[in-house]
């Protein structure tokens, strides 16, 4: 039976880093992503909103003085 990939060596932004040091087999890694179903029709669209961040900045750099 094959090795299972440990979830926190696939995320995608350690992956890199966990197969250039040997911890991952780019290999296996690639037959997982693969493997991985396509989910795309079970999204939903997130509605946000930003905080007006000029009020911040200002707090900001009166603390720095």
């Amino acid at each position: 039976m094959a090795e299972q990939l440990d979830p926190k060596n696939v995320d995608k932004r350690t992956a890199a880093r966990y197969i250039r040091a040997g911890q991952v087999d780019e290999k296996a890694y690639e037959k997982l992503l693969k493997a991985l179903p396509d989910l795309a029709d079970r999204t939903a669209p997130i509605d946000t909103t930003m905080a007006d961040t000029d009020a911040d900045d200002e707090e900001s750099e009166e603390d720095a003085d």
